[in-house]
């Protein structure tokens, strides 16, 4: 009997099988008929339809537990008669596991031969068919008020059995079309190597498959690099403002900020683990009972954690872990040095204690003061104030993670009255979180997909250029970008006052831009030169090297696509050999050179004249950006026309894949 139950395989076979599975008069056998002929190619029809209807045309008998594996038995030779002749599909209309959970259902019971067979049949994907259709009587059918019981047990037999299924709602032609799309990404899932596992995890990401077979592809065949011509320089990219011209810009902000809508804008959705992570290493490699911290130090060269030692009394969390330890050990004191260090660190990141690591940087205590400690939430909402304001409002947007959201609100909950009372400015605030879809699969070194301890792919957030969607979602005129960890201590009022000197260049550009882009299209020949030099000395953005060869129709025509788009000016810091990249006139492949802001990883460090540009780079990456969001005619761009999607760069990572060993995977930003 086990051998007439068995599964017929075809060895290399890649007919992609689907169970059309569910409880009775849920339209299965339409769908198998539909997705059958579509596809020209074979189905499986329910042999109980027919079985028991003869039995009930012969006795006016129903089923019996004696006829279920009958039922089984000649369902198996429909399905493997059927596999023999499918061509790349074989749609099954009910298997071996609806008949074992009829059984259940009805007699509470399933015979062992059915119930193994039934568990182990594969099928690459179920379609577990709703209830939300009209229920057709017929002789056979006898549970039309049972249908939510019964659809809950046919849900949780997939469950209980780790098959893969999505259930399917909707009328005829909905179920139909959505059935067509997922067997379509289902089939492209195999071709890239997935598992149907995998695919329904891909999906509920719904992150594109499109574009999870780009990020492998860009995995195996890297990033294009950029082409850097040389660095930006003061007067050659990067100005360089005197005293009274800060001054002159900062009253024009002053002057004009109440006819904008401003708002501040904080990527925050970053935990802190990376800013601990030599922290974890070392409570993960550091054995206490046989080595001493300075063998740990000498052996791993681990120079981090001489300065986090050395300073460590200074930090403004210090007190609250001393005492806990403390509270916990009042011996504490007694002991060696080495012991109380190694605690201190345990006690800062373990998950039962202050657990740093997982925690937002956004609520981590950033700074001590006289009488108060400041989280970077607390600073941000003091800058905020004093810039990104106007008609006594200021409105800020932090991207915050769903884990993490609870423990901003809470944290802004005890700060944001304190700060209106004493600015006398109200304060909105507003959050977004990183679309998953913009997550990147994560992949070893050899560009297989990572996964960890349950068999899962990895997801891992992509850089800040994913924000581009939470950034078009903002209402606003002009929007300050800073990062949640780029605070500074003490210094607000004086932070303050380079923004506003930053936002003052923007709206002078600006109004330059709108008025030269409303007479553009009858300017005339001879002030062509003069708008050429605005673009190239102001805008930093050069014109084609073959422009003077253009009719003045084509002229215009570029410099409209010059003028009209986003502007955004960058505040710059010297480079004092920070890891990073900075500000670079990076060449296309016709010659061309556009102004950038280029990630060290996008530099290629094994070309030695590329190696030679970048050394000489003489100011690191932005750490202020504003941002103008409207063109001249008031209306909001859309920064997803100005992306490039050419450009980007893979990160390297410690994940943990299992409980013992480390593997470094790749993700993409």
């Amino acid at each position: 009997m086990e051998e007439n139950l068995k599964q017929l395989q075809f060895p290399g076979n890649e007919i992609i099988k689907i169970a059309i599975y569910g409880p009775e008069s849920t339209g299965k056998t339409t769908l198998s008929n539909q997705l059958a002929d579509h596809f020209k190619t074979e189905w499986a029809p329910e042999f109980a339809r027919d079985y028991l209807q003869e039995k009930w045309n012969a006795k006016k008998e129903i089923c019996t537990p004696d006829d279920l594996l009958p039922i089984a038995v000649g369902q198996m030779k429909l399905e493997n008669s059927a596999l023999q002749k499918a061509k790349n599909y074989l749609f099954v209309d009910t298997c071996l596991m609806a008949t074992k959970v009829f059984s259940e259902i009805y007699y509470g019971f399933c015979d062992y031969k059915l119930d193994k067979a039934a568990r182990k049949h594969k099928y690459d994907l179920f379609f577990l068919t709703d209830i939300d259709v009209p229920w057709e009587q017929d002789d056979l059918r006898d549970s039309p008020k049972e249908r939510e019981i019964t659809f809950e047990k046919f849900k949780e037999a997939l469950i209980q059995n780790n098959k893969p299924f999505i259930v399917l709602t909707g009328n005829q032609d909905t179920r139909f079309q959505k059935a067509l799309a997922i067997i379509e990404g289902l089939s492209k899932a195999k071709q890239l190597g997935f598992s149907s596992q995998d695919f329904l995890q891909i999906l509920d990401s719904k992150i594109p498959l499109t574009q999870i077979e780009k990020q492998l592809s860009i995995y195996k065949n890297g990033v294009a690099k950029a082409n850097l011509n040389r660095p930006a320089v003061i007067n050659d990219g990067i100005l360089k403002l005197n005293e009274e011209e800060f001054q002159h810009f900062s009253k024009l902000f002053d002057t004009k900020k109440d006819n904008f809508k401003l708002k501040k804008f904080i990527p925050a959705s970053g935990a802190a683990s990376r800013m601990f992570k030599f922290l974890n290493e070392f409570l993960n490699e550091f054995d206490i009972e046989n080595e001493t911290i300075n063998a740990y130090i000498n052996r791993k060269n681990a120079i981090e954690l001489i300065v986090f030692l050395a300073g460590m009394e200074k930090f403004p969390f210090f007190k609250a872990i001393d005492n806990e330890l403390l509270e916990e050990f009042p011996d504490f004191k007694s002991w060696n040095k080495d012991r109380q260090n190694y605690y201190f660190i345990k006690w800062l990141l373990d998950e039962n204690h202050f657990d740093f690591s997982n925690k937002p940087k956004g609520v981590l205590p950033f700074h001590q003061y006289q009488n108060d400690i400041a989280t970077p939430i607390e600073e941000h909402l003091h800058e905020s104030v004093l810039y990104s304001c106007a008609n006594g409002i200021s409105n800020l947007h932090f991207t915050v993670s769903e884990t993490h959201k609870l423990q901003f609100e809470n944290t802004l909950e005890n700060v944001k009255r304190k700060i209106e009372d004493a600015s006398e400015i109200k304060i909105n605030i507003s959050f977004s979180h990183q679309q998953k879809y913009t997550d990147s699969i994560a992949v070893g070194f050899d560009n297989k997909p990572f996964r960890n301890h349950n068999g899962e792919l990895v997801f891992r957030p992509g850089g800040h250029g994913a924000l581009i969607e939470n950034l078009i979602s903002l209402d606003a005129d002009i929007v300050f970008i800073k990062n949640i960890d780029n605070v500074i201590q003490n210094d607000a009022e004086t932070i303050a006052f380079y923004k506003k000197s930053l936002a003052g260049i923007l709206f002078e550009l600006q109004e330059k831009v709108n008025f030269y882009l409303l007479k553009i299209d009858s300017i005339p020949e001879n002030e062509i030169a003069v708008l050429v030099n605005f673009v190239e000395q102001q805008l930093n953005n050069k014109v084609n090297l073959d422009f003077s060869k253009y009719t003045l129709e084509n002229k215009i025509s570029n410099l409209k696509e010059i003028l009209n788009r986003p502007i955004r000016v960058c505040g710059m810091v010297k480079n004092e050999g920070e890891p990073g990249g900075g500000p670079f006139w990076v060449a296309d492949w016709n010659g061309n050179t556009t102004l950038q802001i280029v990630e060290s990883a996008q530099i290629d460090f094994s070309n030695e004249k590329q190696a030679l540009i970048a050394s000489k780079a003489t100011h690191f990456n932005p750490v202020d950006l504003v941002c103008a969001f409207k063109d001249y005619k008031g209306s909001k761009f859309d920064f997803r026309n100005f992306i490039d999607y050419n450009s980007g760069s893979v990160s390297y990572t410690h994940l943990r894949a299992h409980e013992t060993g480390r593997n470094l995977v790749c993700r993409l930003l």
